[in-house]
Parts: C-alpha cells; structure tokens; sequence
C-alpha cells in the first residue's frame, strides 16, 4: 500500500498519474489548435500571404533565421508538412510513445511557427510555449503510455524534480500577475466600487450563456461577483500547494475544480476562448493528488503496481539526475526576469526572439471593457454592387453584429483577429497586407474564370465599428473609424503623394 500523501514532496513534486493526465490533455488541445492552423498557412505564414520571407527577414537578426525553421521557405507544401509533422507529435504526445521525443521537438515547432508571424503571437500561444517547455523537463511516460511498461514503480509514486517545481512556480506566478493586475487596475474596474459599470458587467455580454447568465444574476450580482474573481487568481495556487502540504486531497481538488469552473465559465461567456480556457485548465493537472486515477475512476486500485517499492534517491543521486534540467530550467527562467526587468527596447523588438521566448506576464482582461468592437470592408465591384469583404457577404450590414453582443472581428474570428491592429503597416509591408483581401475575394470567387469578370474586387475601405458599453445590456449609439481604404488596382496605395485619409466614394450620396 503506497504511504500516504502529503508533505513537502506533494506540495511541490507531482506524481506519474497527475502527469500523464496533463500529458494526455495537453497533447489533445494541441492536436486541435494544430488542426486549425492549417486553414491559416496560406494567409499568415507562405510567401502568398499577408508576410512573405522577403518582408520578414530582413527585419530578422541571424539567430531569429536560424530558429524560425518554418522561416526557411514560405511554400505551402513545406509549410504544410512541418504543420503534419508537428500534429503527429501531438498525436505521440497523447498516446505516450518516444515522449521526450515529442515534447522536445513539439516545442521547438511550435516556437518556431510563432516566430513565422508574431502578429498571431497570442496568450494561447505563451500557454503552449510555456507547457510544452517545462514538459520537456518531466517523465510524461510514466503512466497511461504505450511506453509505461517498460517501467517498474508505482504510478502514485509522489516526486520532486526541477520540472515539477518550476511548473507550479510558473503556475503560480501565472495566477498571480493576472489577479495583481486586476488588484491594481487604476480605474478600479474590478472592485465594488467600479465606475460606471464593473469589469464582469462588461465581459458577460458575448454570448447566449452570458446573457442567461446576465439575466439571472442581474446587475447586483455581478457587481458583487466581480471582486471575487480577483481574489481566487491571487490565491488559487497557495491555497493548492498548502493542501498538498498538509495532505488534504479535498482541499486541493476544490480549488482544481473551482478554477476549472471559471475557466469553463469564459468559455461559455465570451467568445474565441473555449480552447484558451481548456488549456487554462490542463495547467492544473499537475497539482492532482497521488492516486486520482483511482479518484476519478479513470483508473482502479487493481492497476497500480504493488509488487514494487516506492523509489528513494539520495541528494547525490537527485543532484545526478536532475542538475543538467535544473541548469537549463533556471537559465531559462533568470532569462524571462531579464527580459521584464533589466533588457534595453532594442532588445525588446520583433527583430529578437527574446519577445516571443522570454515574455511571461499574464495581465489580461486588467479593466472593465469601456466599448465593444467589429469590422466590416465596403467593397465596389467591378459589375457596380457593394459588397462586405470582410464578412465576404453580398449586403453591407452597418448594425450591431450578434443579437446585441458584438466582439472583435465577429465576422472573422480565430487568427484574423490580429488583422485590423495591423493597420499602422505603411509602405511594402502595408500594401501586401491589405492587397491580400483583394487577391482572396478574386480567387475565392473565380473571377478569371470566363462570366465571372463582374465579381472582381477593384477597392474597399476598412472600418472599425464601435458602441461603449452602457448599463443593463445596453450599448451607445455606433460609431464608425476608417481604418483604410485600398484600390485594388494600384500597387501604389501607400506611396507618399497618396497617402490620404480621405474615403473611397463607392456611393453618391451614400453612408460612405
């Protein structure tokens, strides 16, 4: 019978069940974001696209080339086969086969894609940077592995190495820079005092779980919903690590699942963030108690290995073992506090890796949302029709997307929705970038092809739409940004003498 669980050991080592759920569930979240990049290679990451090699590049320093391995041709089909090969790594990851393998090769990949276009460079994308780095450093085939059986130790076995301590300390840190700089927010949107409205208020308008949740709490209750939020991030994880200390499971699978539960509550509450908040909850896998397969019924007592004794190292032994991933574990982490504290602006620059390897702050959703955001392209066509070529709608619909809960780039979401920050793009960089739209809306609606010659997109202009976000579910008047306009027949959009702010009049006497 395995000894009981608890002590110092529990609060920061991890055992090979815990772990094996944290490899099976991140490897699955993996597989799905990786599935869904391959609909973004054209786009965002080949030579046809909004970043080919030759604008990139140039701007890249010699290290930056060398470790962006998708930088190292923009065709689709390598493109497409690095993409392949990373998905059956996170298939091996899942399975538990040549793990070490998979979580080495699956991290440098993934680096690399990020690096491909860092505009793309999203929080989703530090959760999986960070994940698959300290997996690197953990046996992820111990348990729930074709490779499990080539061990011999009990899968309960609670044990403390460089990678399990360095991922609750990111965990924890994690939780904490979110929940801190809510605390800190200056216009206090996450307090009860929040002015005019607080930040949940404007959050849990997104979706029809949100507004079902809107109706049933009312105003008042999200008023006094929302400082709680801030509390159980700054105190999440300590409250995990004492329960393992003092070895109480309940305590700890209450806070596991609590956090889960919020996570899964921004899922259904606020859209593009059902795969954010999965892999938000994978993190805690690794706080799970000893013996939480047999817990969960995902494994029974018969299976554990009771005809071995749990393993005991010496310092000299774990020193052995683990010094070479302490060594790199703690470069990599003194890394991340140069990077915030001490590194210079030059440094800080896309120019550099160290943005996308090093950066390790988690402030998001810091205020109240002040206004709610979407984007529709008017476009003139050369049979004279308007068209929404960011909606790729026939009809332009200037009103409030989404029954009353609009989000940014509704009309597109996923990685387009970094598309519309790119505005500031001037000169060769702006012109591809914009120039895209066009070439997408002629392929997509085949206007070489003999009677499609009206459908041929010959300019449009870019807006941002906004309505500041008003007490009891309601929204101000719209107003409307231009971002840009874009003649599709010009090559010279953003040539000096051109430059203007003025908009393309595709109607007499029309909103445009």
């Amino acid at each position: 019978m395995a000894k009981s669980w608890g002590g110092w050991a529990a609060m920061l080592g991890s055992n090979y069940e815990s772990i094996a759920l944290y490899r099976i569930s991140l490897g699955i979240m993996l597989l799905i974001e990786l599935v869904s990049r391959f609909q973004y290679l054209h786009p965002f990451y080949s030579d046809e696209g909004t970043l080919p090699l030759n604008l990139l590049l140039p701007k890249s320093d010699s290290l930056y080339k060398a470790v962006c391995i998708h930088c190292y041709s923009g065709t689709m089909s390598y493109l497409q086969f690095l993409l392949s090969v990373q998905v059956v790594l996170a298939v091996m990851l899942i399975v538990g086969y040549k793990t070490k393998l998979a979580s080495i090769a699956s991290w440098i990949l993934y680096l690399s894609l990020t690096l491909r276009n860092t505009w793309l460079n999203f929080i989703l994308d530090r959760y999986f940077h960070y994940l698959l780095f300290y997996s690197m450093f953990l046996p992820l085939d111990g348990a729930h592995a074709i490779d499990a059986k080539k061990y011999k130790y009990d899968y309960r076995e609670t044990f403390i190495s460089p990678g399990t301590v360095a991922l609750k300390l990111l965990i924890t840190w994690l939780y904490w820079d979110a929940g801190y700089g809510k605390y800190s927010d200056p216009l206090q949107g996450w307090t009860l005092n929040a002015k005019p409205l607080p930040a949940l208020d404007t959050y849990v308008r997104h979706t029809v779980v949100a507004r079902i949740m809107y109706g049933l709490l009312g105003p008042t209750g999200l008023r006094l919903m929302t400082p709680t939020v801030v509390y159980a991030e700054m105190f999440c994880t300590p409250v995990a690590l004492l329960g393992s200390l003092f070895g109480s499971k309940r305590l700890v699978y209450s806070t596991v699942i609590g956090m889960c539960f919020i996570h899964i509550g921004i899922a259904f509450t606020m859209r593009n963030t059902v795969l954010l908040s999965s892999v938000a909850c994978v993190a805690w896998c690794i706080f799970l108690p000893s013996g939480v397969g047999a817990d969960v019924g995902f494994s029974t007592e018969s299976k554990y290995n009771k005809s071995v004794k749990l393993q005991q190292h010496g310092a000299s032994t774990w020193i052995k073992k683990h010094g070479p991933s302490a060594l790199i574990i703690a470069a990599f982490a003194c890394g991340s506090v140069w990077f915030e504290m001490f590194s210079e602006q030059c440094n800080q620059s896309h120019k550099h890796i160290w943005s996308t390897l090093l950066h390790n702050r988690w402030n998001v959703f810091i205020g109240a949302e002040e206004y709610v955001t979407w984007e529709i392209a008017p476009g003139l066509l050369a049979d004279g029709s308007i068209v929404d070529v960011w909606s790729k709608s026939d009809e332009v619909d200037w009103n409030m997307p989404g029954a009353g809960a609009p989000c940014t780039s509704t009309a597109r979401a996923g990685r387009w929705r970094s598309y519309p920050y790119l505005a500031e793009l001037k000169g060769e960089d702006g012109e591809v970038l914009w120039s895209y739209l066009c070439r997408q809306w002629d392929e997509e609606n085949r206007v070489h092809e003999t009677g499609n010659e009206g459908k041929k997109l010959l300019k449009f202009n870019f807006f941002m739409l906004q309505a500041d976000v008003k007490p009891n579910m309601g929204f101000s008047a719209t107003r409307k940004r231009l971002i840009h306009s874009h003649d599709c027949l010009s090559s010279t959009n953003f040539a000096e003498e051109d430059e203007s702010n003025e908009t393309l009049d595709f109607m007499k006497g029309g909103e445009l």
